[in-house]
């Protein structure tokens, strides 16, 4: 099947993010591939649109996110915009830190996202044009000893990104990265309880809210909100930016 409408895959798109930047991405006209390891997630968020199309499995398993963007262009003809929004982060103390959740974190958040770029990026190349967004996070330039493998695997993203926009910049296809601040998800929500709990603070709100007022807006941010700026580097956003980090952290992220 060719697709005449822009084709779009998100990774991690059963829930939270990712099911927003599909919906978005769908309300504006594009053909939408939902990835996820939660098949009943994938399929909900993929009811959602319509018509969108479901791909599940592990993409942390070896070969996966290049059959996944191969099995994406088979389906459509074409790829082009790339969403890298799945992701894990776990808690733990700095000086109990496990090898595990370190191979966990490292190979969704990282070297998942690298080989989707290179995946993506061989079709992309061969169609001249394509842009690819991954999220990364402020945690990526802060200094969290009970968060580090996820903060350090986010700061990985980040030179993901820049490396990737270089090598793909001849093509003409732009690879740009999104910042959320606190946001309104599953995983925010059971990692601050966890560093709550590590920090052996017994009121939950209170903690919660004391974080919230770090943000210099003074508020948190939910999945639409982001969604749009994802979807503005996917859609609206001039050919000319590449290699740039679009903060939607309220502030919490000045540079």
């Amino acid at each position: 099947m060719t697709a005449t409408r822009p084709v779009a895959l998100v990774t991690g798109a059963g829930s939270g993010l990712g099911r927003s930047v599909v919906v978005t991405l769908a309300r504006r006209g594009c053909a939408v591939a939902v990835a996820d390891i939660n098949a009943a997630g994938a399929q909900d968020t993929a009811a959602l649109c319509g018509d969108g199309e479901t791909f599940v499995g592990d993409l942390t398993r070896g070969g996966e996110p290049d059959a996944t963007i191969a099995a994406v262009a088979a389906r459509f003809g074409r790829l082009d915009i790339l969403v890298n929004n799945a992701g894990y982060g776990g808690i733990e103390s700095f000086f109990e830190m496990t090898r595990q959740a370190w191979d966990r974190t490292l190979a969704l958040n990282l070297r998942t996202v690298a080989l989707a770029c290179a995946a993506a990026g061989r079709v992309m190349r061969a169609q001249r044009s394509g842009r690819i967004i991954n999220i990364t996070s402020p945690a990526s330039r802060m200094a969290l000893p009970n968060y580090l493998a996820y903060a350090a695997s986010k700061a990985g993203v980040d030179s993901v990104t820049r490396a990737a926009a270089i090598a793909l910049a001849p093509y003409g296809v732009l690879v740009n990265s999104v910042a959320p601040g606190m946001m309104d998800t599953e995983m925010q929500r059971s990692t601050e309880a966890d560093l709550a709990r590590l920090e052996r603070r017994a009121d939950l709100q209170a903690f919660l809210d004391e974080r919230t007022r770090r943000v210099p807006l003074g508020r948190r941010t939910d999945c639409d909100e982001v969604a749009a700026g994802v979807v503005w580097l996917a859609l609206d956003a001039p050919p000319y930016v590449t290699a740039e980090r679009l903060n939607l952290s309220g502030g919490l992220d000045k540079d």
